[in-house]
């Protein structure tokens, strides 16, 4: 139809608009946006229709053409539309208007509801007739059926990626960066990830922890600060202790996931930046604090309560006025000084065993060069934010920066240092207390041949607190016992028993 027809019988002319957009293609081939809209004012003249407004896209930088409905001609077209002002968009083809399937679609959508029509002079689409609207109803439906074949392309893609160890996209978990088609550690970031496990091992708060970086100037990855959420996120990413899943989960909509099954899942190895006892001890804490919360229970009074275990898998206690650890299911039984006279024999077994301290002396060393290490970023960081500073002092000196742009920028950083090199000492003392506390192994087997033979000696509590450090559980079988043991425990809780000793 060329014209509309008002309440009166009275023929209205049909208002345009025209849109221009040119791509590379198009300008390599010599078509102007000054030829496209030629073209476009020639098919409306030869309809009858009259020209409003021209929306032209070409002289507009820094718009992708996936997606054009946030560039400011956009909008003032839609709004064109919504008010009645033009009745219909003349365009020279489809990938002209919007080269995103979905977007395209959705502006048919937006043009049915206001009454409005959409001619593509390439395609030969006029949908103000019939045959139009038919047309393009079939190259809308053909267009989200190749949108639909893609996404299953692209979902059996990332399965086989995910299978081969291949990354899925551009990013790296934080602490690591992918290098060479590797997920190697970031030498700022790695640092800064550890201190995260042992910050929060240490206080087991996941606030505390974020306190505690912001406080001390650190920064993620987008120089943010640091969130209880961030530090949760950062602690569960298995990536730390050397193992980084992929294609794991499944989004369904806003802030909303589910698990994908493990036969789908991609694994890829890389170097750890804690060790795997670290991110199993931060772990348990976020896992014992996702439980429901319970009323805190009676101090123990035995030296093994709650780690004395039967065989059928419950525990043993021991009840009043009863010098045995007993089973109330089973009704196994073991007798209290039978017990901690096994537990001390394996003492010196597990104190003294050379490999154990060979492995607690290469983890402490470990420990130390990661504290180096963290110092050495730390007061390049310092050094980066003074250099900022700089800049930022020199273009105001320079005119450049008005006082209150200057002022907007150089007191954040100034908050930053100061918070960086109140955090510089701490460091350096943290590794000053580490390089003392690395005895040599000599001392340390010493110090737990003492511990062993002082231990009847020790009172309850004293041994409670030690069996708490290096046991886990005991399991009381038919005849035999097993004790689970926990890692080696480091030299400087040796020395603090060894000195509460000498006091005593």
């Amino acid at each position: 139809m060329k014209v509309d027809t008002s309440a009166h019988g009275t023929e209205v002319p049909k208002h345009v608009g025209i849109w221009i957009r040119v791509s590379t293609e198009d300008q390599a081939r010599g078509e102007s946006p000054q030829h496209h809209l030629q073209r476009g004012r020639a098919y409306a003249a030869a309809k009858g229709w009259t020209v409003k407004e021209v929306y032209d896209l070409a002289g507009t930088k820094g718009f992708s053409g996936k997606s054009v409905k946030e560039h400011p001609e956009a909008k003032r077209m839609l709004d064109d539309i919504r008010r009645g002002h033009i009745t219909a968009l003349i365009f020279s083809k489809l990938a002209r208007l919007a080269r995103n399937t979905k977007e395209l679609l959705e502006l048919a959508d937006f043009f049915r509801e206001c009454r409005a029509d959409l001619i593509s002079l390439q395609e030969a689409i006029d949908t103000s007739t019939p045959a139009g609207r038919l047309f393009y109803t079939m190259v809308a439906a053909l267009a989200q059926w190749e949108r639909e074949e893609i996404a299953d392309r692209v979902r059996a893609s990332v399965a086989v990626r995910a299978k081969l160890g291949k990354p899925l996209t551009g990013h790296a978990p934080f602490g690591y960066q992918w290098k060479d088609r590797k997920l190697v550690p970031h030498p700022d970031e790695g640092p800064v990830r550890a201190r995260v496990y042992e910050l929060y091992r240490e206080h087991r708060r996941k606030g505390v922890v974020a306190r505690l970086m912001n406080d001390a100037g650190y920064r993620t990855r987008n120089g943010c600060r640091w969130s209880d959420i961030t530090v949760g996120r950062v602690i569960q990413c298995t990536s730390a202790k050397g193992i980084y899943y992929l294609n794991r989960t499944r989004k369904l909509g806003n802030w909303r996931w589910e698990m994908k099954s493990e036969s789908e899942w991609g694994v890829i190895q890389c170097e750890p930046v804690v060790s795997e006892d670290l991110w199993n001890a931060c772990n348990q804490i976020l896992e014992e604090h996702a439980k429901k919360p319970k009323r805190p229970g009676k101090k123990p009074v035995h030296l093994f309560a709650g780690l004395a275990y039967c065989r059928c898998g419950q525990r043993m206690y021991v009840k009043a006025n009863s010098p045995k650890y007993i089973c109330e299911k089973c009704r196994n039984k073991i007798p209290i000084v039978d017990l901690e006279a096994i537990f001390h024999d394996e003492l010196k077994d597990f104190f003294v065993a050379p490999e154990r301290i060979a492995a607690h002396l290469l983890e402490a060393d470990q420990n130390l060069k990661g504290k180096e290490t963290l110092l050495e970023n730390h007061r390049r960081e310092i050094q980066k934010v003074r250099d900022q500073m700089a800049r930022t002092h020199q273009l105001y000196l320079d005119g450049n920066v008005t006082s209150q742009g200057f002022g907007e920028f150089y007191k954040p950083a100034e908050e930053r240092l100061n918070q960086l090199l109140a955090e510089l000492p701490k460091l350096e003392a943290e590794i000053d207390h580490r390089k003392v506390a690395n005895v040599s192994a000599e001392e340390v087997v010493s110090e737990a041949r003492q511990l062993y033979t002082r231990w009847p000696e020790l009172p309850v509590e004293d041994k409670r607190k030690i069996v708490e450090c290096v046991l886990e559980k005991i399991t009381v079988g038919d005849g035999e016992i097993d004790l689970t043991l926990a890692c080696m425990p480091t030299s400087e809780e040796l020395t603090k028993s060894q000195q509460t000793l000498r006091r005593r």
